[in-house]
C-alpha cells in the first residue's frame, strides 16, 4: 500500500512540475513574441529599436550604442503592432 501511495505522489508532483514549466515557458514566448513584432513594427516604419523605443535618424555614438534624433510611438491595434 505505502508503494502505490509513493506511486500516487510522484505523479502529482511530476503533474506540477510539467505545470510550472509550461506556465513559465509560456510567458516566456510571449514576451519574445511581443518583442519581436514590436521591432519589426519599428523598422518597418523607418525606425531603430534602440534603448526600448523606435527611435528615427539613428547614429552611433563614441560609447558603443546609438543616440537617436526623435523616437517613434508604437501602439498595438488589435493585436498588429504599428509605429508612427
Amino acid at each position: 500500500m505505502k508503494e502505490a501511495a509513493g506511486e500516487a505522489n510522484m505523479t502529482v508532483i511530476t503533474i506540477v512540475l510539467i505545470a510550472i514549466v509550461l506556465g513559465v515557458g509560456t510567458l516566456i514566448v510571449n514576451n519574445l513574441m511581443k518583442s519581436s513584432s514590436m521591432k519589426a513594427a519599428c523598422a518597418e516604419a523607418g525606425g531603430m529599436w534602440v534603448n526600448n523605443s523606435c527611435g528615427i535618424k539613428c547614429s552611433a555614438d563614441n560609447a558603443g550604442g546609438y543616440t537617436c534624433q526623435s523616437t517613434l510611438t508604437c501602439s498595438n491595434n488589435n493585436g498588429t503592432w504599428t509605429c508612427s
